[in-house]
């Protein structure tokens, strides 16, 4: 039987790296462990994030597993701006006030103008870059996790005490070799996929791109015809990791990344499972499609050096479905 990780153990595990690699921690305080309660994390963690891939996902769990009324978040706005009138770093800054940028607000903790602060006030010796997400102690004004995959695992696990939605458990333990195997070729292919494609600077390597992403398409598109989701009727961490880049793909990927040798809306069977996890009670919430599209036209001026931001596709993924009829 797996045994579970406490949350002591990712402080253990995590403390070490923040200090020698400059990478991310876990440091908790020990007010943070058992019991928890809703007031508890309330006063002790909360998230800063923004709404693309690996952030997504954390706030897809947060919500899906009812833990947003215990654990607040705020998002930075989606646009890379100057992080410090000194120097030329570009980054995740903060509005100046909750009006400057619909579904982004300032810093309610430390009244930080940028994520750079955040990692500043967390350790003046860091030296490694400024992610989001940023899981953070209030208590101690410190940074928990950095790291998108570990803190999905912690959401899924380590706050069903206080979670509306204990009993969903996104990585099972008698599904967990069949979701980490899912979970590299997705990555390799698709997450990690589109921006091989959109990043390539010459034909060849671009080509090899395209061709691994559209074969995962293929295999995914393959897989779904056959069940509701990648790991049969039950949907798992791998549908969520993948869900994130299907759901930018005919807006974003399509055009800014030259993912155009098929649309997601042409596989029928990727589109209406995206559409199904799309109206999952929560999730539409954490899909603000301007951001997104703001984001990554906005910040690649190697890749689109005007920042103009294409009008539409504008696809309803609220629309029905037809993925019922492989309930069991």
């Amino acid at each position: 039987m797996r045994k579970k990780r406490t949350l002591m153990a990712w402080k253990r595990n995590r403390f070490k790296v923040l200090l020698e690699l400059h990478q991310h921690s876990v440091i908790l305080s020990p007010e943070t462990r058992t019991p928890h309660s809703q007031q508890n994390l309330e006063d002790t963690i909360c998230m800063y994030h923004m709404p693309v891939l690996g952030h997504s996902r954390c706030l897809a769990y947060l919500k899906i597993k009812g833990l947003d009324k215990a654990i607040s978040f705020t998002s930075v706005k989606p646009k890379w701006e100057r992080t410090r009138d000194t120097d030329e770093h570009m980054g995740w800054v903060f509005p100046a006030s909750d009006t400057e940028e619909p579904g982004a607000g300032p810093d309610p903790l430390n009244g930080t103008r940028s994520i750079r602060e955040l990692y500043e006030l967390a350790s003046t010796n860091y030296s490694g870059k400024y992610t989001v997400p940023v899981l953070w102690d209030k208590k101690l004004k410190t940074i928990v996790n950095n790291e998108s995959s570990e803190i999905i695992r912690m959401f899924n696990t380590e706050f069903n005490d206080i979670a509306e939605n204990p009993s969903l458990d996104l990585y099972p333990p008698h599904l967990q070799a069949q979701i980490d195997k899912i979970n590299d070729w997705i990555y390799s292919g698709i997450n990690n996929g589109v921006y091989k494609c959109g990043f390539a600077k010459k034909q060849e390597p671009y080509d090899e791109a395209v061709k691994n992403l559209y074969e995962a398409l293929d295999k995914c598109e393959e897989i779904l015809s056959k069940q509701r989701f990648l790991c049969g009727n039950t949907l798992t961490e791998s549908d969520i990791r993948l869900f994130v880049t299907l759901i930018r793909f005919d807006e974003v990927y399509a055009v800014h990344f030259k993912c155009n040798k098929k649309l997601l809306r042409e596989y029928p069977n990727l589109f209406n499972y995206t559409k199904e996890i799309f109206q999952i009670p929560g999730m539409s919430s954490t899909v603000h499609v301007e951001h997104i599209k703001k984001h990554y036209y906005g910040s690649h001026p190697s890749i689109n050096p005007f920042g103009i931001i294409p009008q539409g596709p504008d696809v309803d993924y609220s629309a029905p479905h037809d993925r019922e009829r492989f309930s069991s």
